[in-house]
């Protein structure tokens, strides 16, 4: 079975650095044809896409974010990170990981969310 973790810090300051991770088990973020992505919900709000990361190890950004977000991967420890530099309190979201099975595909497993707040 496929299982998305993230972690990281709940409340990090503005202007500073949002750094989550993803593990993931059940399934290789090498394996082919598979994007790993990040997603947000800021309160009240829809879901936003954020980036992902191929199986291949290239990433697409959201054209909104893609100056302040990158995405990296750790292949031994299965893991895949998200850093957004310069956060502002919009950034306050709920954060999710997920896999998406093809480059066109919704995602069909997810993380179970990780709070991030955005406050001095």
């Amino acid at each position: 079975q496929v299982r998305l973790q993230e972690s990281g810090p709940g409340l990090v300051k503005p202007s500073q650095t949002l750094s989550l991770t993803c593990t993931v088990s059940g399934a290789s973020i090498t394996a082919n044809y598979l994007y790993w992505t990040w997603i947000r919900q800021p309160p009240g709000k829809g879901l936003e896409w954020i980036g992902r990361i191929a199986y291949s190890g290239s990433t697409d950004y959201s054209p909104s974010l893609k100056n302040r977000t990158s995405i990296s991967w750790d292949t031994p420890k299965n893991q895949f990170t998200l850093q957004l530099n310069s956060v502002t309190p919009e950034d306050t979201a709920v954060y999710y990981c997920a896999r998406a099975p093809g480059r066109s595909s919704a995602a069909d497993y997810w993380g179970q969310g990780a709070q991030v707040t955005v406050s001095s």
